[in-house]
C-alpha cells in the first residue's frame, strides 16, 4: 500500500512464483510498480535441491539469509551461507543449493549495475558476527553487511536495531528498502501510520519524513538496503535536531 510518498507491504501477501523444475519461489515485494524507480526487492524461498539460474537481468543485488543454509555458487565456484549472511552480486548469474532438510530464505534487493562494478570474489559474502556495532543516534545501533569496505560502489546492506520506543521523525538523502526480520511495530510518514511485524517490506525515497516505532518490550530487528552507499546514521532532517 502507498503510505504518504513511501510504500509497505506484508511480504506473505504477496503472490509467489517458482518456475516448472525450479526451487526457487519468489515474491516481489517492491518494484516500479510500488513507485520505487531504482530499487527492487525480492523474498526468494529456495526449497530443497539445487536451484535452476537466477539472472540479475543487468542489475548488481546485496543477498541477505534471514533462514536456512547452503551455498551460493557463481562461475562455478561455491560460497556458503548461513543465516545472517550478506552477498554482493554484482550482475553474475547464480544457482543456490540447499542440502536441505530446512528451506533458504533471502532478501534480495537490488539496483540498475554501474559501469565497470565487478564483485571480489575473495569478498563476496560477509557475516554478521565479523562486523562491529556502530551507533545509529542515541540509542539505535546498527553493523554493515554488504558495503564499500567489500566491494559493492553503491549499495549498502546493514542490520539495525530497534530499542522500544519511537525514534524522532527524519529523512535520508539516500533510496531505501526496510525489511522487518524481527519485532513488530508502526511505520509512520507525515501523518499516517501503518502496523509492520516480521516480513513486512517497505520503501523510503529519499527525503521522505518517516519514522520506525517499536512497540514491544525487546529489540526490533529491520535489513537494510539503501541507494547511493553511505552511513544508515547519516540524516537529511531530522526533528528536534
Amino acid at each position: 500500500m502507498q503510505l504518504g510518498a513511501g510504500y509497505l507491504v506484508a511480504s506473505e501477501d504477496v503472490e509467489a512464483h517458482r518456475a516448472t523444475g525450479d526451487t526457487a519461489e519468489t515474491r516481489v515485494a517492491v518494484d516500479s510498480s510500488a513507485g520505487s524507480a531504482r530499487l527492487e526487492a525480492r523474498v526468494v524461498r529456495f526449497h530443497p535441491g539445487r536451484s535452476q539460474p537466477q539472472f540479475l537481468d543487468g542489475r548488481e543485488g546485496a543477498l541477505y539469509v534471514a533462514e536456512g543454509s547452503g551455498s551460493l555458487v557463481i562461475d562455478g565456484r561455491s560460497y556458503d551461507l548461513a543465516p545472517e549472511m550478506g552477498a554482493y552480486l554484482s550482475g553474475e548469474t547464480f544457482v543456490i543449493e540447499n542440502a536441505g532438510p530446512r528451506d533458504v530464505v533471502t532478501v534480495l534487493v537490488t539496483a540498475p549495475l554501474p559501469d565497470g562494478a565487478r564483485a571480489d570474489p575473495d569478498r563476496r559474502t560477509v557475516s554478521l558476527s565479523d562486523r562491529e556495532s556502530r551507533p545509529a543516534g542515541a540509542d539505535r545501533e546498527f553493523r554493515y553487511l554488504v558495503h564499500r569496505d567489500t566491494g559493492c560502489p553503491d549499495l549498502t546492506q546493514f542490520v539495525g536495531v530497534i530499542p522500544p520506543g519511537r525514534a524522532p521523525d527524519h529523512s535520508h538523502e539516500y533510496d531505501e528498502i526496510v525489511y522487518v526480520l524481527e519485532g513488530e511495530g508502526k511505520l509512520h510518514i507525515g501523518d499516517e501510520s501503518r502496523p509492520i511485524a516480521p516480513g513486512a517490506c517497505m520503501h523510503l525515497p529519499p527525503r521522505v519524513v518517516h519514522a520506525l516505532e517499536n512497540e514491544s518490550d525487546v529489540p526490533m530487528r529491520v535489513l537494510g538496503v539503501f541507494h547511493p552507499s553511505g552511513d544508515p546514521a547519516s540524516r537529511a532532517y531530522e526533528a528536534n535536531d
